[in-house]
């Protein structure tokens, strides 16, 4: 990427229109090619196909790009578990790495907007990015003090483009449309899109602004401070502006070769994971809503650093509890409150037809996996279960057919498939409901990383899940 991200809404919208106008005729022609005894015509139109949309997407930038992502969690959460459709692959890659921007231009957009030259910032810095995404691009540096530091920053023009792309319906109808289709690939059919979309596209708008994701890193690395696995940047408010987000550097191995690596480490980083993610919303109000391991540091010493916060929800504290008591109603069995309060959480009305049996075996296949035998071990039908659960709804009575599902709790599903993914590619086995309980405050823990955690929160005297006092 060497220029700015295309703006308007015509120059963003017709480029996706056209390809899904253009795919739907190749795909007619493919299908009568196969007819007349063209084998695997369909399924080299579709490979094709796949990979001009994701390459469209990752040039695109900005939400076309990020819905791509977001949309993509069937994929992700597939990683290691079966075959993948084409679409799957393609969206798939939008995850891990995207075109980057011309290292000129990446430094132009830090001296405009610290308002320095670079080489005033930092005493070094690589032109060659670390990574490259949807929003902005990040490159390694380092200060004057020594300190070594991760500076991630905006594509030129891509907050323009963001707000354009998310007035524009047309576009975003296509784009989701699209998404629906890839995934039919699976047999799969979304819901209502109405609640998902508006609360997707909240998100990213909230992505664009560097100056919030500042404050969310603040946030966490408050929240962590002298945790004993858990590692959280910290910003550096002099190299950081509105197009510009300076953090300190957290070494670790990437995602690629943390797969690599034995298989008890990779328990522990599972259960580290478990403990950030569902932690930070039962021993505070933050709830991290976009978890991929390629944001993630893996230390040899088993502990794990996150260095991604554009996608955070801060929950008021009524819905936290709300949360938590309907995953313990769940785990529990107490099918009736759970009922209670999917009710109350508005999944659908007192006067509904589902019962308590139906909330419950739904919530079955969602908590499999600690409601299991422990420890329990992460297979590839983990993330084929939890696809099922959330997103497969060929069944017409499949109970995601007979719900809408509540703003806040878009990015919980989200966040069950990515997690189960993360742990179906490590082959992970930790004790899943232990970790739940003693972070909730129900039972003492049963692993060492365990006793380490619990004795952290209450040294801090942070609240337990299952505290219903007002919090930070």
């Amino acid at each position: 990427m060497t220029g700015n991200v295309p703006r308007g809404r015509i120059r963003r919208t017709m480029p996706v229109a056209g390809f899904t106008a253009r795919a739907a005729g190749g795909r007619m022609v493919a299908a009568l090619r196969e007819k007349a005894g063209n084998t695997g015509a369909v399924e080299r139109f579709h490979e094709r196909t796949a990979e001009q949309y994701a390459e469209l997407l990752g040039h695109s930038k900005g939400v076309l790009m990020k819905a791509g992502q977001l949309m993509s969690m069937v994929d992700a959460n597939a990683i290691g578990a079966g075959e993948l459709s084409p679409y799957q692959r393609a969206l798939t890659r939008l995850q891990a790495d995207a075109p980057p921007m011309d290292s000129a231009l990446a430094r132009q957009v830090v001296e405009d907007d610290l308002g320095k030259p670079v080489d005033e910032v930092f005493a070094s810095f690589t032109d060659e990015p670390m990574a490259a995404a949807s929003i902005g691009q990040v490159h390694r540096a380092a200060l004057h003090d020594g300190r070594e530091v991760a500076v991630k920053i905006q594509y030129p023009g891509v907050a323009q483009a963001i707000h354009d792309d998310l007035s524009n319906t047309e576009l975003l109808a296509t784009m989701f449309r699209f998404a629906a289709g890839a995934a039919g690939a699976l047999g799969a059919a979304l819901p209502d899109v109405g609640p998902i979309s508006a609360e997707i596209s909240e998100r990213i708008a909230e992505e664009i602004d560097y100056r919030r994701e500042a404050a969310h890193i603040n946030a966490f690395h408050d929240l962590y401070r002298d945790h004993p696995f858990i590692r959280v940047p910290e910003v550096v408010r002099e190299a950081s502006g509105a197009r510009v987000l300076t953090m300190t550097y957290l070494d670790g191995l990437d995602w690629a070769a943390a797969q690599s690596a034995d298989q008890e480490l990779k328990n522990t980083w599972a259960e580290v994971i478990t403990r950030f993610i569902t932690g930070s919303y039962r021993h505070a109000d933050l709830f991290h809503a976009d978890p991929h391991p390629g944001n993630y540091r893996f230390g040899l010493d088993g502990t794990v650093g996150f260095v991604d916060f554009g996608c955070v929800k801060v929950l008021p504290e009524s819905q936290r509890q709300l949360i938590v008591r309907m995953v313990r109603s769940a785990v529990e069995g107490r099918r009736d409150d759970l009922r209670a309060r999917m009710v109350e959480s508005g999944f659908f009305t007192a006067d509904s037809p589902l019962t308590a049996d139906d909330a419950y075996r739904w919530y079955q296949d969602i908590i499999y996996e600690i409601l299991a035998p422990q420890p329990v071990t992460y297979t590839e039908e983990t993330s084929r279960r939890a696809v099922a659960s959330l997103l497969d709804v060929r069944d017409a009575d499949h109970l995601m057919r007979r719900v809408t599902v509540p703003p806040d709790f878009v990015f919980f599903s989200r966040l069950n498939l990515s997690m189960n993914a993360i742990f179906t590619a490590l082959g992970a086995t930790f004790y899943a409901r232990a970790s739940l309980d003693d972070m909730d405050g129900v039972d003492e823990p049963v692993t060492d990383l365990g006793r380490r955690h619990v004795a952290w929160v209450r040294r801090r005297g942070l609240p337990f899940g299952t505290d219903d006092h007002e919090r930070r």
